[in-house]
């Protein structure tokens, strides 16, 4: 079976890329879901991640303390890092499993971060999505209900999308000026011959 992954910045439509994938009979796999969905309830990923930043990462109930987490990762490169090397090897090899027990010409899997932890490089393709920085911003100020100078942080934290697109197999524009689902059946008729 063929691995691809999605991936793009913050605000770029990578789900909405996917949902299209989806309604196309194409199963994904979204990295981010299922990252919290282990650090609520894979033991030994849980047990990491209190050695890591303490018994307080976790509430009483055993689901994971989120703002308690943001509150060090995101005042502590060198702890955030550490996270995601608790997190990311779960997260790879969850998918892995997940995707041998698909029944479908490919699997898609998207993820935020593929390029930057060069997980990429364990896939078969990697489709990158695009958007104008502006538009970006509108579309996470809107989703989120987050300010403007919130999120171009955010963006200016991440991966320029031009280095992301130097490793792409597919562009997938979505500037709004082509049409999402030409491309995405584009993309899939590919594919699906391979």
């Amino acid at each position: 079976m063929i691995n691809v992954g999605v991936t793009g910045g913050i605000g770029s439509g990578k789900t909405t890329v996917c949902k299209i994938f989806e309604q196309l009979d194409i199963p994904v796999y979204y990295a981010d879901k299922e990252a919290k969905r282990l650090m609520n309830h894979d033991i030994e990923l849980k047990s990491k991640i209190k050695i890591l930043l303490g018994d307080e990462a976790y509430h009483r109930n055993g689901r994971l303390n989120r703002k308690f987490v943001a509150s060090i990762v995101f005042s502590d490169k060198e702890k955030l890092e550490k996270l995601n090397e608790l997190v990311h090897p779960a997260v790879r090899k969850d998918a892995k499993h997940w995707s041998q027990n698909q029944n479908s010409k490919y699997t898609l899997q998207e993820a935020a971060l593929f390029v930057e932890n060069g997980s990429y490089k364990q896939l078969d393709y990697l489709i990158v999505v695009t958007a104008p920085i502006e538009e970006r911003i509108k579309r996470v100020v809107k989703r989120d209900n987050s300010n403007f100078d919130e999120v171009k942080r955010r963006i200016d934290n991440q991966l320029p999308e031009i280095e992301k697109t130097k490793v792409a197999d597919f562009i997938i524009d979505n500037s709004g000026n082509t049409s999402l689902i030409h491309q995405v059946w584009k993309i899939h008729r590919e594919l699906i011959k391979m």
